[in-house]
């Protein structure tokens, strides 16, 4: 007689999921702050997690949304930690390519600011010399 789970560990469930390496990972993750639970940062691995959660977490600098569907037993195959959830994170806009919008340097009017190197050879050549 298994008794069906309807809530799980939020540190069981990333392990579970894949989407950390380890459960200690996980309970550091949390305890950071790295991790919302239906917009709201939770503190404490040990908090309880349902189907149709929505958990945002920032893993290594990337952004996740991920919706529970299923709670888990075990930490399986990829394929089977995949069946645990949705992802629905947003998708990124596409960046510019280089050089394409990039801006242009500032061109300055002639005779203003910093000579160039073609003024110093001209103020050289008329400059006298000072052994003279």
């Amino acid at each position: 007689m298994s008794k069906e789970v309807t809530e799980r560990r939020i540190d069981q469930w990333l392990f579970y999921s894949r989407l950390v390496k380890s459960r200690s990972l996980a309970g550091r993750l949390v305890e950071a702050g790295k991790i919302r639970v239906n917009k709201v940062k939770i503190s404490k691995p040990s908090s309880l997690i349902r189907k149709g959660d929505v958990i945002t977490s920032m893993i290594n600098r990337d952004l996740r949304v991920t919706e529970v569907l299923e709670l888990g037993v075990r930490r399986g195959p990829a394929s089977e930690a995949q069946g645990l959830y949705n992802d629905i994170t947003p998708k990124e806009p596409p960046r510019p390519k280089p050089g394409k919008f990039a801006a242009k340097t500032p061109s300055r009017p002639k005779g203003e600011g910093r000579p160039t190197k073609k003024d110093r050879r001209k103020y050289d050549s008329i400059k006298p010399d000072p052994g003279d």
